[in-house]
């Protein structure tokens, strides 16, 4: 390794804002951060999961809904009966006398 051209490592002081302190290793003596382990939700266990409007229940339908459709077979008794078609009289169109 070449020397002199690496930075000076310390074990630098980190403070959160909820005044929790811990060490570790850095390049800076002291860092300040916002948030830490011990005030972040997800660690605490008190983050909140927002559903909004429903879109995982109405997700979770939609997927059992496909599921169905996957699973039903399609009959091969049931006979298709054609339509009757009732045909709409034609309107005269009017013409312009001068």
């Amino acid at each position: 390794m070449k020397q002199n051209i690496h930075p000076q490592y310390f074990q630098a002081k980190v403070t959160c804002a909820c005044g929790n302190a811990f060490v570790v290793g850095s390049t800076m003596q002291e860092i300040k951060v916002e948030i830490c382990n011990k005030c972040h939700p997800f660690f605490t266990g008190t983050q909140k999961f927002i559903d909004t409007a429903g879109r995982v229940d109405r997700f979770k339908a939609r997927a059992e809904r496909a599921e169905l459709k996957k699973m039903t077979p399609i009959s091969p008794t049931v006979s298709i009966e054609p339509v009757e078609t009732v045909e709409k009289p034609n309107k005269a169109k009017k013409t312009k006398e001068d």
